[in-house]
């Protein structure tokens, strides 16, 4: 990639680049670890060590989204529910807060060329997979609770790999472009250095 192409990326975070997750067959026990945890209706908590490092971690990860989500209750309610999904799912908060970014650029309703939908951008077929009929992927807690599975499955899958297991989420596998931008947002703007859990 041509340095000023990237520059330009970089310089533009709220550019989308929501791709289309491919449709893979599930061994049924998969199916049914991913469906309990896209049913789970727990109501959302942060698992910090101390109410201190919940609060540094809020603080700072409010600060960088002010400009994007400039509605503070908007704002600490999607972060609350980042760490919540992205911790159950045994995923590093500030990775789910740069897919986020990179799919969606933080907009509730996007909607991909391709389908996918909301904050992760999840095609509507994992619903039909998944989840239940009545699962809406633009509600905050649905779409974080199938983005984050779905992140965690494709882990699992390429054996904690995430430049391919990034690759799989957007359906570009064998693509650097999109888990470039992802990993360079994680390890960039949202890295944090404190306790996240």
């Amino acid at each position: 990639m041509k340095p000023l192409l990237l520059l330009a990326l970089l310089a533009a975070p709220l550019a989308v680049m929501a791709g289309a997750q491919q449709y893979e067959p599930l061994a049924d026990s998969v199916r049914v670890r991913l469906s309990r945890v896209v049913a789970d209706k727990a109501v959302p908590e942060m698992a910090f060590r101390s109410s201190e490092d919940a609060q540094r971690w809020l603080a700072e990860m409010d600060a960088r989204l002010e400009k994007r989500i400039p509605d503070r209750k908007q704002r600490l309610e999607l972060l609350r529910t980042v760490h919540y999904e992205a911790t159950r799912a045994r995923l590093d908060p500030q990775l789910v807060l740069g897919v986020m970014e990179v799919e969606s650029g933080f907009r509730k309703y996007a909607v991909s060329r391709a389908g996918a939908r909301g904050y992760m951008q999840v095609m509507p077929f994992w619903v039909r997979l998944i989840g239940q009929p009545n699962h809406n992927l633009f509600h905050l807690r649905t779409n974080l609770a199938y983005g984050c599975a779905i992140l965690r499955f494709y882990l699992d899958m390429e054996n904690g790999d995430y430049f391919r297991a990034l690759g799989r989420y957007n359906g570009s596998l064998g693509q650097a472009e999109y888990p470039n931008l992802v990993l360079s947002a994680w390890r960039g703007r949202w890295r944090y250095d404190g306790p996240i859990g």
